[in-house]
């Protein structure tokens, strides 16, 4: 296949070599030896995938050697309610143990002090039987859960593949949450077993942990093993928890329980304006099918491959990265800070590591750029061949630093998904240029589009993100919303029976893309979404504080900013102390990484006239509308509350934003 673009602005074209070996040729040439299939471009291929639905996710079935039977691919495009392979049986982990063995590194891990060790397959496999013989003796089997708030270490790994083994159901958080964040996921889900740690390394201090844990613990009134992992430098222990070694059951070689296609496979949270998180149920086929798809087709993944994304366990990214072992890749894991000691740590570790694909954030790679980073010199990245980037658009200075600083022969793949899909809708393709500032194509099977504000479909303008048919990695259901309400409202409320996922997005003539950030009021910070009211729970607990809000706010260049607006309650006021004491609870509670950038006093919090919070407007008056644009006043409880955000604002959001 070939792709004739404008040569403007192209950083990378793949090489005869990869043209002719990666994965996505051989797929092409598999279609056109068994189906007959021809195709003169990426983007002929990728109209056939949405159009023939049905028989594209056969092919990926029969390419990647499933081997259940099943009634029929979809019984019905209709959304939601998409239901696929019925009938099939089959296990995430027996398929990513499937034809692996040996003393080859399943996992390498390393952390910020510098210290690496790899896990063979066959240490991975004993251990995940082993730890699966607990899970059993612990009473857990199919459909029941299993809680995670630890860090990204290969115990992680081996307690999610044990808990998939048995057809139970797993969960995780990063460990740098706040007892409170933590408690309003897992409290929804009821866990059986709860695994956490004592403490945990980040930026060169150690965090004692056992007083959040023992909290957490004792707000899960289901849990009836708690499990805990012990780190260096970890606190004085978990009230009721055992330790890892003590759990582990009987050295047994794994079994696997096969599940329908639609079984729970884990639970991912992603939270709106209001209420508690959403905790979002994939299942074991529709995760499996889409990340065999994705990480061997879009990434190129392979055996000979050494996977990294810098993530945490509390962001989907994680569970994508281990997706990496479905392919037979090594995994490669990473427990600290990226800036820890310097701001090269992560470079430093893939070449230590002979990491071949190295992902991360879209912030991260625009921090390395302004300080001045060059993870070409001094160290050996023989071994890279690609970087991947997600978490906020990419923007094309940093397309040009990555071929500047990192290297002109790698390849970038910037990509956009969600914790909604586990997946990237749009994202890499070998076969395809490298254009700054572009997403290189739509991703197979991804019916995306462009909506306009009429719900027609446009290219070459801004648009809502919208998928028109389902795919796989589509939720099952939302976990406690037994009438799909809650499901149908998050994705389906704005165009009915069409995905809207809350991502401006320009479609170009070509076929490549670009991501403008999210349409709606979810706070994306380092690739990690967050509802605004988690922080409205932390903020609004302080006395002195009558009513909150926030916003997040993404420009071109990589830059973000997330400010605060405090009503406060009468007597208090704004100083250094009080918002000193804002941060601190916003920290505790809810998580570092979501601490405000700035804290703004107003008199009053602009309202709907039903009481909502303004959050949209309110970002997209800071980011140049109107207030007359944004909102009328009439549907407004108090008009002049916008004026207030605007004045104490704007000034700061143009000098942080725009420079």
């Amino acid at each position: 296949m070939s792709d004739l673009r404008d040569d403007a602005r192209v950083l990378w074209r793949p090489s005869r070599e990869t043209l002719e070996g990666c994965r996505l040729s051989k797929y092409s040439a598999w279609l056109r030896e068994t189906r007959g299939l021809t195709f003169d471009s990426y983007e002929a291929l990728r109209r056939w995938s949405v159009e023939d639905l049905e028989g594209f996710w056969l092919s990926i079935w029969e390419y990647f050697g499933m081997k259940s039977g099943f009634r029929r691919v979809l019984s019905s495009r209709k959304m939601p309610g998409a239901a696929w392979f019925e009938g099939a049986e089959l296990n995430y982990a027996e398929r990513a143990f499937e034809g692996r063995g040996g003393e080859g590194a399943a996992l390498v891990f390393g952390d910020e002090e510098g210290q690496t060790r790899e896990m063979t397959w066959d240490s991975l496999r004993r251990d995940v039987g082993s730890f699966a013989a607990g899970l059993r003796e612990a009473g857990v089997g199919p459909g029941d859960r299993v809680a995670a708030c630890v860090p990204n270490v290969p115990e992680a790994v081996v307690a999610f593949l044990a808990t998939a083994s048995l057809g139970a159901v797993w969960s995780s958080c990063s460990v740098d949450f706040g007892a409170p964040s933590v408690v309003d996921r897992f409290r929804q889900i009821q866990p059986k077993v709860f695994l956490t740690v004592d403490g945990y390394r980040y930026g060169g201090k150690v965090h004692d942990r056992s007083k959040a844990a023992s909290s957490i613990r004792a707000a899960l009134g289901s849990v009836r093993k708690t499990v805990v992992l012990p780190r260096p430098g970890g606190g004085p222990g978990v009230e009721g928890g055992v330790a890892w070694e003590e759990f582990l059951g009987k050295a047994e070689p794994p079994s696997f329980r096969r599940v329908p296609f639609d079984h729970p496979l884990w639970i991912v949270y992603s939270s709106g304006t209001t209420g508690l998180p959403k905790p979002i149920v994939h299942s074991h086929g529709g995760i499996l099918l889409e990340h065999l798809k994705a990480l061997s087709l879009h990434n190129d993944l392979s055996p000979s491959d050494r996977f990294f994304w810098f993530t945490a366990t509390g962001w989907m990214m994680w569970n994508y990265l281990v997706g990496g072992l479905l392919v037979g890749s090594t995994v490669v894991l990473y427990d600290g800070s990226p800036f820890h000691p310097d701001r090269g740590a992560l470079w430093d570790f893939a070449a230590r590591t002979r990491t071949t694909f190295f992902g991360t954030s879209a912030a991260h790679i625009a921090s390395c750029a302004k300080s001045g980073v060059a993870p070409a010199e001094g160290r050996d990245l023989g071994a890279l061949r690609g970087v991947g980037s997600t978490g906020s658009p990419l923007p094309a200075e940093s397309f040009e630093w990555v071929y500047r600083s990192v290297g002109q022969d790698v390849w970038l793949a910037s990509i956009s998904g969600g914790t909604d899909v586990c997946t990237a809708f749009v994202g890499g393709c070998p076969l395809l240029p490298v254009r700054a500032g572009e997403i290189q194509c739509i991703c197979l099977g991804a019916a995306v589009e462009s909506f306009d504000e009429a719900g027609k479909p446009v290219t070459g303008s801004v648009g809502e993100l919208v998928l028109t048919r389902p795919m796989p990695s589509m939720p099952i259901f939302f976990w406690g919303d037994p009438d799909g309400s809650r499901y149908r409202e998050s994705y389906f409320a704005h165009y009915p029976g069409v995905w809207r996922h809350g991502d401006w997005i320009r479609i170009t003539p070509a076929g490549s893309c670009v991501i403008y950030g999210r349409s709606d009021a979810t706070i994306k910070r380092m690739g990690v979404r967050l509802g605004s009211s988690e922080i409205y729970r932390a903020v609004e607990s302080l006395q002195e504080v009558a009513d909150s809000l926030v916003v997040g706010l993404e420009a071109p260049g990589g830059r973000s900013y997330m400010p605060l607006f405090v009503a406060l309650r009468e007597g208090a006021s704004l100083d250094e102390a009080l918002k000193r004491k804002i941060v601190d609870r916003v920290r505790t509670d809810v998580s570092p990484r979501f601490v405000p950038d700035d804290v703004f006093a107003v008199p009053e919090i602009p309202k709907t006239l039903n009481g909502k919070k303004l959050e949209v407007p309110v970002k997209r008056m800071l980011l140049g509308a109107r207030r007359s644009e944004v909102a009328a006043s009439g549907s407004l409880m108090n008009p002049r509350a916008l004026l207030y955000v605007e004045e104490a604002a704007s000034r700061r959001t143009k000098e942080v934003l725009l420079g």
